[in-house]
């Protein structure tokens, strides 16, 4: 049975149901139990490009690859090669790739090279003056699946700016997890219905523990948002999230408003050194409210910090594609993880701890006594919110 409200709400179908004791908001979000899952967090991108490239090397049937950016550097190629390498052995490989996300990252010729080599690629939205809207609705997911039995999922994408050995020092601060049987046959089937132009597919859960949400399907336009909104209005203890781009809608502020003034510790990881400046203006707008209600929010020094996680009351956590901005939550195509795996909650927990030794908090006092000069660039940036 699908939810009306959700196909007719232009951002969210939360506030149309009541929130009794174990029922989510939305027919969207499933219903999850605690458990036991065995995931691998990834926080270095070099040890999660080795790893996906052992599992390309050992694939015996299929391998698809979808990434908002395969680059055609010095990352991007060892997995060119890897792929080429298991199409020419007779394995099924298919690799869908952003038009967009990719467009200053020389994948149109790389791509073309690959084809070349056997394997299929294909550009997602790419640029057509019939219907040159579209090319703002980007695939934003990045999913790695082998043989239906290993799946990878997070914020990486596949260049060198995520690689210590290519990049140094300065690399991505990014977060994957992969898993084994399970959700890989979920994630092989969400990437087949993409392939085909099924944009709207969620699947069958195939574990009581852990999900894979698009924000995205035929029965939510928004399940994404809807599950933010949900845990927020459910949150007893804590709130963490991280994210690099934070430019939330109005319901999603309010309700992490509402989880902090009721006793909520609600704390946001958000980046010092952004690769949009823009957006960190709009991000900036938001914090004046956040920090009068006793959210805190805290800046990430060392690098740039690209990891999109959350994590609810240390029994409900995601990880994957969205960031907490319009553009994720209304317009792209994102997949996230969301889980109650006792491990990976704890996993997420300690490395929200790490990330905030690393951290400059924001001092509410402070904060209002900027110069003029910052109100100016926030505005500038909200008001260009919905299309950064």
């Amino acid at each position: 049975m699908s939810n009306k409200h959700c196909s007719r709400e232009k951002e969210s179908c939360c506030r149309h149901r009541s929130l009794k004791d174990g029922e989510p908001a939305c027919e969207c979000i499933p219903r999850l139990t605690e458990g036991q899952e065995n995931f691998i967090l990834f926080t270095e991108g070099d040890e999660l490009y080795e790893s996906m490239l052992s599992s390309i090397a050992s694939a015996e049937r299929s391998i698809r690859l979808e990434s908002y950016i395969l680059a055609d550097d010095e990352v991007g190629r060892r997995f060119a090669e890897a792929l080429v390498e298991r199409a020419r052995a007779g394995i099924e490989v298919r690799v869908l790739v952003d038009a967009a996300g990719s467009l200053f990252w020389g994948s149109g010729s790389f791509g073309r090279t690959l084809r070349n080599k056997g394997l299929r690629v294909r550009y997602f939205h790419s640029w057509s003056w019939r219907a040159p809207l579209r090319y703002n609705r980007r695939d934003h997911r990045k999913l790695l699946v082998v043989d239906e039995k290993v799946l990878y999922l997070g914020g990486f994408n596949i260049h060198r700016e995520s690689s210590r050995s290519f990049f140094g020092e300065n690399r991505w601060r990014d977060t994957h997890v992969s898993i084994y049987d399970g959700l890989a046959a979920d994630g092989a089937e969400m990437f087949d219905a993409f392939w085909q132009g099924k944009l709207g597919l969620l699947p069958k859960h195939k574990s009581s523990i852990s999900a894979l949400i698009p924000n995205n399907t035929r029965v939510c336009r928004h399940p994404l948002h809807c599950f933010y909104t949900d845990r927020f209005r459910r949150a007893t203890r804590f709130v963490f999230l991280t994210t690099p781009y934070f430019v939330p809608d109005h319901r999603t502020i309010q309700a992490l408003v509402a989880a902090s003034r009721r006793g909520v510790d609600c704390r946001l990881l958000v980046p010092r050194k952004s690769d949009v400046w823009l957006t960190q203006w709009a991000a900036r707008a938001a914090y004046a409210n956040l920090l009068s209600a006793g959210v805190r929010i805290y800046e990430y020094l060392p690098r740039m910090l690209h990891a999109k996680t959350a994590l609810v009351d240390g029994s409900w956590a995601t990880v994957g594609t969205a960031n907490m901005d319009y553009r994720s939550f209304f317009t792209n195509y994102e997949l996230n993880l969301v889980t109650r795996s006792f491990d990976l909650c704890r996993q997420l927990h300690d490395q929200f701890k790490k990330d905030m030794s690393e951290s400059e908090e924001i001092s509410p006092s402070r904060w209002m006594r900027r110069h003029w000069s910052h109100h100016f660039t926030e505005t500038v940036g909200w008001l260009a919110r919905r299309w950064l």
